[in-house]
């Protein structure tokens, strides 16, 4: 069971900073909660008491998006239920749709933030690696003089190891923003023990644009290899203006395995995550009309 002494709901981000920024020991910020039960029951017995419980799903200012230029500025309460139901979303961010329908089910989805995985910072968060793909940065907020001050970094910078961050004593994750990327193929993959519902043993994110000839753009993202996610920024150099080849996107994927640093399933997660990077780019390029590769097409271009 999880009990608490004080649960509380502010309206604003000023109050909910005001009492964040002094909240007992041991007490928890949630949006969705939906990792706190889980939290609770790990090794715990399930029996879990904290001082204080601070619910931000009411705060007017982590509602909602926005759309500025090529920016696309996301609230902290913005939920994966959104990049699949949202037509301006599923525009801009190409390869967040993919990411939610293999995040969870039905009912977490529609609690779980994007802002919320991105500060758990699990090396295995799905949202991570797409994240990384849009460019991302994160915004943080802290009362100071009694204002509300802000501060933006790169999410890439901002998440410094497995379930760590450099959010700092009474700051509050206020929203993530990513590059717009209309016009490119998105694609996601991820490997369990089942489709949803499940950690990943190894994740990868894609974006693609081309002009039928030639890759344009490509940016690429591995969560579950190691310690955080990582930017595949050499393969993308790589493809970057080469022909759309199938031996290309192969060659693109040998030597993945050197990059895996995890300290579980190693073997595993070596053996898969070639495949992984180039079923990425395959995907993205399906997404914008390209035929589906066979696997006799796949075996071939490996030879």
């Amino acid at each position: 069971m999880l009990t608490c002494d004080t649960y509380l709901m502010p309206r604003t981000l000023a109050e909910a900073l005001e009492i964040w920024s002094t909240a007992p020991e041991g007490s928890r910020l949630v949006a969705g909660a939906t990792d706190i039960l889980p939290w609770a029951r790990e090794g715990r017995a399930g029996d879990v008491h904290l001082p204080m419980m601070l619910d931000v799903t009411r705060v007017a200012e982590l509602q909602g998006y926005s759309v500025t230029g090529d920016k696309v500025r996301l609230g902290a309460n913005v939920v994966y239920q959104q990049f699949l139901e949202d037509a301006e979303l599923i525009r801009l961010l190409p390869n967040l749709p993919y990411c939610a329908a293999w995040f969870a089910d039905d009912q977490i989805r529609q609690q779980a933030t994007l802002v919320g995985n991105v500060v758990n910072a699990s090396p295995a968060g799905d949202g991570i690696p797409p994240v990384l793909t849009h460019d991302g940065t994160i915004e943080l907020a802290r009362l100071e003089g009694g204002e509300v001050r802000t501060r933006s970094m790169a999410i890439a910078d901002f998440i410094t190891g497995p379930g760590k961050t450099d959010l700092a004593p009474g700051e509050i994750a206020t929203s993530v923003t990513l590059d717009a990327m209309p016009g490119y193929g998105g694609s996601f993959q991820k490997v369990g023990q089942r489709r949803s519902l499940v950690i990943s043993a190894i994740c990868c994110a894609g974006l693609v644009k081309t002009d039928g000839q030639v890759f344009e753009d490509v940016r690429l993202a591995l969560g579950g290899i190691g310690p955080r996610p990582i930017r595949l920024y050499e393969t993308e150099k790589m493809l970057k203006g080469q022909p759309m080849t199938r031996e290309l996107v192969a060659r693109a994927s040998v030597g993945m395995a050197d990059l895996v640093a995890s300290r579980s399933r190693i073997a595993y997660r070596r053996a898969v995550v070639g495949g992984f990077v180039e079923a990425a780019i395959e995907d993205a390029l399906v997404a914008l009309g390209a035929p589906k590769p066979t696997p006799e097409m796949r075996e071939t271009s490996h030879v």
